[in-house]
């Protein structure tokens, strides 16, 4: 039997979402294009200052703002995407999500991923999981295109977690999943 035990945390999810935007081409060109061409205009606006009424004082200020612009936007469009998937929640999801989960691969039920949450206690088909992907302190069990049981390494408390990930492998194979 193969077993472990880790915490889900807020910081998890994030960094789930977040991992699951960068994946995303439509978001990301967005942020490119939010980096380029709004810094772009107001570099213009700046040029407008300058060539225009000859104030390099308010063009240094237009460019600096250009500047910030193209260097702090992405992160700020991150600290608003980490507001809005933690607003999306209710505080019973909340509650239901962040805690001690156990997952387990008993051989006596060897259809069903057995799962122990906050929420309960759930029974997952092999078939129904798509696949096993490791990052660099996490590793993912994929339940479809953009859902995931997300395990930190860094929270694993009880079994080995390289074991249990490989054997999720092999029976994500076995039943065509």
């Amino acid at each position: 039997m193969f077993e472990i035990e880790y915490e889900f945390r807020e910081q998890d999810l994030i960094h789930f979402n977040e991992l699951q935007f960068a994946k995303n081409d439509e978001i990301q060109h967005n942020i490119k294009k939010n980096r380029i061409v709004v810094p772009g205009v107001i570099f213009l606006i700046g040029f407008f200052y300058y060539f225009y009424y000859n104030d390099v004082q308010t063009t240094a200020y237009v460019l600096v703002i250009a500047l910030l612009w193209a260097l702090l936007s992405p992160k700020i469009m991150m600290l608003d995407l980490h507001r809005q998937i933690l607003k999306s929640y209710t505080p019973k999801e909340k509650n239901d999500m962040f805690g001690k989960y156990t997952l387990t691969i008993d051989p006596s039920n060897p259809k069903y991923l057995l799962e122990k949450s906050p929420s309960g206690k759930n029974k997952m088909a092999w078939n129904e999981l798509l696949r096993v992907e490791y990052g660099k302190r996490y590793v993912y069990l994929y339940l479809n295109l953009t859902t995931a049981l997300v395990i930190p390494v860094e929270t694993v408390s009880k079994g080995n977690l390289e074991e249990f990930a490989e054997q999720a492998e092999k029976m994500i194979e076995r039943f065509g999943g």
